[in-house]
């Protein structure tokens, strides 16, 4: 019975709350200090956070220009570099894209076996798009301003899918960065809320 109770003790001891290994992908405003800020506060929380740079060092002030530079680069550029950015990870992880990043964060998720669930933030693309479909029982959740030009894509996911969809009131699309000049600080603390709530959900002890 000592021994049991040791054992016990031992284990108790060595127990560790969940975390779960995150793949940050940023937008293309490219990786700013309000994407930093959002992988902090998620390791904040107790996870652990990858977040390349897929611009090799440049942001841009205004979404125009950024997307002007991802389109030099090539957006199948950017979702190479994305999934590269996946390659040293365990499979058991989750992808989260901001705008731009989705895609990339899509594609891994569509084609890594073991994800444990994905996030998109501000955009969605349709699964045929990037050469796939969405896996079946893949957990995913999504969060869009209910003005956004990518709405339909994200309702369609969730429809067919059974993916958890977050509206956010108005229509700035990077809404949850505070340089992008659309910030939204409620819709910003409720976008992190939500996502932690999803992490705790889908992830699981390492």
């Amino acid at each position: 019975m000592r021994c049991d109770r040791c054992l016990a003790r031992v284990q108790d001891a060595f127990q560790t709350d969940p975390v779960t290994e995150l793949l940050v992908l940023h937008h293309a405003l490219g990786l700013t200090e309000g994407v930093r800020s959002f992988a902090a506060a998620l390791e904040d929380a107790g996870h652990t956070a990858r977040v390349p740079d897929l611009y090799d060092g440049l942001t841009f002030a205004d979404l125009a220009s950024g997307v002007a530079h991802a389109e030099v680069l090539g957006f199948e550029e950017v979702v190479r570099r994305g999934e590269a950015a996946a390659e040293p990870l365990s499979d058991a992880f989750v992808p989260i894209g901001f705008s731009l990043g989705v895609m990339p964060a899509q594609k891994v998720a569509q084609t890594r076996r073991g994800i444990l669930g994905a996030v998109f933030v501000h955009s969605a693309v349709p699964p045929a798009a990037l050469g796939g479909t969405w896996p079946g029982g893949l957990p995913l959740q999504m969060h869009i301003s209910e003005g956004d030009e990518d709405v339909p894509v994200c309702q369609e996911l969730a429809a067919e899918r059974g993916a958890e969809l977050w509206l956010y009131p108005g229509s700035a699309h990077l809404f949850a960065d505070p340089g992008s000049g659309e910030y939204d600080d409620e819709a910003a603390r409720l976008l992190l809320e939500r996502v932690l709530e999803f992490l705790d959900r889908v992830g699981g002890p390492r």
